[in-house]
């Protein structure tokens, strides 16, 4: 159930009805608007009627349920869309579309270091490379651990980008969070919900990647244990789904941004590199993504694709990254927006 107040309610009459609400047995949830706050009413659904009794309360206008099964990320309880701030000055949600780049798995300093300094160059606005990789096979390469994460802070320091990097479980959280501006939660630990309930108190923004099986509702079940947990700061990423087409590693499903934005108010970021699985496609499908509504985007590039420990196939040389950024800013004009650093 949500609680609409009235416009210019007092705060004693906000704190009268947030007290209430707990009184119930249930935890308050404020969300404060410009001209009326919305209080979200979380706990067993099972006793919502009683909560019907706070019309009566001064400063409320209405109470009313909230009909999707997620509560925080629906777009009910909140109705203008977040923005969730990475680093200094790499905000989603806005007015501009932020790009991350960078490898998909973090090889040396050197490779990450330079990586680091095309994309920034080229007007990226967040590093991406992984520390810990979860691979298919356990004799693929598994990433560099902790000196992958000491590189990326390396590459933060020279460049100032803000980096994004993935977490595995739940005993690893407190590491990355040490070291990562952006936490990626992979396609596979998407339903890890000893995960998910852990980043509610990483301190850090959450980057949620979609399951390659997972509908946009299981999605959103995924962020609300995030921000139930008290994480407001949550990212979706749509980066392709496992259908019959084998032409592609992944079938981007970019219906699932205006889905995404018509039900919740989080960010919406497009991975076209994981979506596609070929270098040569992922320009077309970035295009589409800001096209199509998307707050961000994320895409690998490697200074060397061919000898990449993972994802060289996908992955996106500088020089063709730089063409591609180029290319970009009509596009996001055209939707009123900007992209790029």
């Amino acid at each position: 159930m949500i609680v609409v107040m009235k416009a210019g309610a007092s705060k004693a009459e906000l704190d009268s009805v947030i007290k209430e609400i707990e009184n119930k047995g249930y935890r308050a949830h404020l969300m404060e608007g410009v001209e009326r706050n919305v209080i979200g009413c979380l706990g067993d659904e099972r006793g919502k009627a009683a909560l019907q009794t706070l019309e009566t309360l001064d400063g409320v206008e209405k109470v009313m349920p909230i009909l999707s099964p997620y509560k925080l990320a629906a777009k009910q309880l909140q109705t203008e869309p977040s923005q969730v701030k990475v680093g200094e000055n790499c905000v989603f949600g806005g007015k501009n579309i932020p790009m991350i780049a960078g490898p998909c798995s973090v090889e040396s300093e050197k490779q990450i270091v330079e990586t680091a300094i095309a994309v920034k160059k080229a007007g990226a606005n967040a590093l991406r490379g992984g520390a810990f990789k979860p691979r298919s096979s356990t004799y693929s390469f598994q990433g560099m651990g902790e000196e992958g994460l000491k590189y990326l802070a390396k590459a933060r320091e020279e460049t100032g980008l803000p980096i994004v990097t993935e977490v595995m479980d739940q005993h690893m959280v407190g590491l990355v969070a040490e070291y990562a501006d952006l936490i990626q939660i992979g396609a596979r630990n998407m339903q890890n919900f000893a995960l998910l309930k852990a980043l509610g108190t990483a301190g850090k923004p959450i980057l949620l990647k979609r399951g390659m099986s997972a509908t946009a509702e299981e999605l959103l079940m995924s962020s609300e244990y995030i921000l139930a947990a008290g994480n407001p700061d949550v990212i979706l990423c749509e980066r392709g789904i496992r259908t019959f087409e084998t032409a592609t590693r992944n079938t981007l499903d970019l219906n699932i941004v205006p889905v995404l934005k018509s039900r919740t108010h989080l960010p919406v970021v497009v991975d076209p590199s994981h979506g596609t699985g070929v270098w040569n496609y992922v320009g077309p499908m970035t295009k589409a993504g800001i096209a199509a509504g998307a707050d961000g985007i994320i895409l690998e590039v490697h200074p060397n694709p061919a000898e990449a420990e993972s994802d060289g196939a996908q992955s996106l040389k500088p020089k063709v990254f730089e063409e591609l950024m180029s290319e970009l800013a009509p596009i996001a004009q055209a939707m009123g927006r900007t992209v790029g650093a």
